[in-house]
């Protein structure tokens, strides 16, 4: 926690210092390493790192009881003392880190089919600050953010069983999705593509490939909705079971280990996507999928469901809101440069966005070629219908069909994996450094319950209405409640914490701070957007659609029963905590930012603080958070 001169002496009544388990403090304060107490008043006191203080007494009290013209008091919340905080052994595995969880399935799946279904290419910053001061409000949106962690994983990973299963059964001679010949198959099925002038493609004929994902892999025609889900299926739930003991041995240890598997699961999909891209523009008809892809339907933009589908694209891609990016970002040095790192991620991730477009798009028109229709009539579903029967029927129809099919699935399951390891890694942070003294030597068995608990909640999404219970997820769970959460984060920075502490925090961690511009923004032009958004679907509501099985009613409040319960924490515990607080409202806001004399407290990156204040004597004191502030 020190940061000593060159010369071994440190300046005086600017920096602390921690020896042999004593934290000295500004003026002579001194904070030494005990057990756990809590105190209140002035004088000797506690924190709940155990670290017992006590400062200079001055006969005459000010406000609140505290001393006149008394030292600065300082609280650290340590994660741990005795187990030094994890950081990235490379920069690279940092950024592989961020950039693999930014570039997902989103980009490959959901990008395109949200282009897709609104006409187009008209639908086409992250912070790594630790905000140190542990107001209630940031602490509610963290648990926000983590129980929506907990419901993408519900799902989430469901996707990348279903493409395991297309990845095993790429492994024949001939592709399963290719002929009407399998036992799955029904009498309406006809290979449009065959070369028989005889065939002639009606309204209720299904492709080999539509019946190979519906009825083989989810089985969907076994349960007639979301109020008969059926049976689990054992092929999907030991799939998944393989895709969550990936993921736990690649992240049980931490960043250490994660950040080396992100160098292939990072790299791997652009090598494919590459490959992809070229053979889909060599396809006869790939150009009325690249027309329709880049022309944009002006009159579209004035629907108020493109900017909520890409106001959600936005977030599922770059992935502000999730506490991802706070704690990939928390393992690097203090000084680290935070600015530069969005703009590399921000820029590969909206690269990739359009490139995928292109790569699923050159399909999409030789899919139309090839039935003589229009490209926007092609999908029946925009989802991961596009991916799994679609693209799937594309790759039957190319030479060396075996081999396109093995790689592309593979990349599937490498972007999946990338994101999964990432959300997951949020909710450990924000746990081990929330319970630090129970979770923190422990860590690889709370991962494994975590594992446990996401594993059995995706239950629901592999039985034979698993399908409709992912769109459910997707269309309420995540989305809205994303947003909503944001919404409560630019308020709890901006207005509680004050864009001014917030700037002089940046100021002292890059040596510049933010323009007008983007306080403006935080202030007023986000919160204001992101109202809109949130008003508007819930004005508007999505109409559900999977399939053939429109969503009834009463799933409609399912869905937003599903989504509120992720973030009524938020409202809940602040109507409490002004509730029972004592002091002003004005008093239950930060006191004060980093300050310049607390910035050596973070320069080594084996001691980190996930909580700092610090407030003059002159000021009335804060109310009691959850770790006692000594006074």
């Amino acid at each position: 926690m020190d940061r000593e001169n060159e010369g071994g002496e440190k300046e005086k009544g600017e920096e602390s210092s921690q020896e042999n388990g004593r934290l000295t403090l500004a003026d002579g304060g001194v904070a030494e390493k005990g057990d756990p107490k809590v105190n209140s008043g002035g004088g000797s006191g506690g924190v709940s790192n155990g670290y017992p203080t006590s400062t200079a007494q001055s006969p005459k009290e000010g406000a609140g009881g505290v001393p006149t013209g008394a030292p600065r008091t300082l609280v650290v919340q340590q994660t741990s003392l005795d187990r030094p905080r994890e950081t990235w052994s490379k920069k690279m595995d940092f950024l592989l880190s961020v950039i693999g969880y930014a570039v997902d399935l989103g980009n490959v799946w959901r990008f395109p089919y949200i282009c897709y279904q609104n006409g187009g290419g008209e639908t086409c910053s992250f912070d790594n600050i630790y905000t140190l001061e542990r107001n209630w409000v940031n602490i509610c949106v963290g648990f926000a953010i983590c129980i929506i962690a907990l419901y993408i994983a519900f799902y989430y990973n469901t996707i990348m069983a279903w493409a395991l299963y297309y990845l095993l059964a790429s492994f024949r001679p001939t592709l399963p999705w290719t002929t009407c010949s399998n036992p799955w198959n029904t009498v309406n099925c006809l290979r449009y593509l065959s070369t028989d002038s005889n065939v002639t493609w009606t309204n209720t004929s299904t492709s080999p490939a539509e019946e190979f994902y519906t009825r083989q892999v989810l089985q969907v025609h076994l349960s007639p909705g979301l109020h008969q889900l059926g049976s689990v299926s054992w092929q999907l739930a030991l799939c998944l079971l393989f895709i969550f003991t990936i993921v736990y041995f690649s992240i049980w240890k931490g960043v250490k280990t994660s950040g080396k598997v992100v160098w292939v699961t990072a790299t791997f999909p652009y090598l494919v996507l590459l490959v992809l891209l070229v053979r889909g523009a060599t396809l006869p008809g790939a150009w009325r999928g690249v027309v329709f892809y880049l022309k944009p339907d002006w009159g579209k933009l004035l629907s108020t469901t493109v900017w909520i589908d890409a106001a959600a694209q936005i977030f599922f891609s770059l992935g502000p809101g999730f506490g991802v990016l706070l704690a990939f970002a928390s393992y690097n040095p203090f000084h680290n440069n935070c600015y530069k790192d969005a703009l590399v991620t921000s820029s590969v991730n909206c690269l990739t966005s359009f490139l995928s477009g292109f790569v699923i798009f050159t399909v999409l028109g030789y899919m139309a070629e090839m039935r003589k229709i229009g490209v926007e009539t092609v999908a029946k579903d925009a989802g991961p219908s596009l991916l799994f029967i679609i693209y799937a029927e594309a790759i039957t129809n190319m030479p060396a069909a075996t081999f396109f099919a093995i790689i592309f699935f593979l990349m599937i399951i490498m972007l999946g994996l990338d994101s999964t390891f990432a959300g997951l890694e949020g909710v450990i942070t924000a746990m081990l450094d929330e319970f630090p003294q129970l979770l923190s030597r422990r860590r690889e068995l709370f991962v494994l319950g975590l594992v446990c608990v996401c594993y059995l909640g995706a239950l629901s999404t592999l039985t034979y209405g698993g399908a409709f219970v992912v769109k459910l997820f997707e269309e309420y769970a995540t989305g809205p409640a994303v947003i909503t959460v944001v919404f409560l984060e630019v308020i709890a920075v901006s207005w509680f914490y004050g864009t001014s502490r917030f700037c002089a925090d940046v100021n002292m961690m890059l040596g510049f701070s933010p323009g007008l511009f983007w306080r403006v923004c935080w202030v007023a032009i986000c919160p204001i957007f992101l109202l809109f958004i949130i008003v508007s679907f819930l004005a508007f509501p999505p109409e559900v659609k999977l399939f053939d099985y429109i969503y009834p009613p009463w799933t409609t409040v399912l869905g937003y029963c599903i989504g509120v319960s992720s973030f009524i924490c938020v409202p809940a515990y602040m109507v409490y905590h002004l509730l029972t607080a004592k002091g002003t409202f004005k008093q239950v806001r930060a006191s004060r930012g980093l300050g310049e004399e607390n910035s050596s407290l973070f320069e080594k990156p084996d001691q980190h603080q996930t909580a700092l204040c610090t407030h003059s004597a002159s000021l009335p004191p804060l109310p009691a958070f959850d770790e006692p502030v000594i006074q």
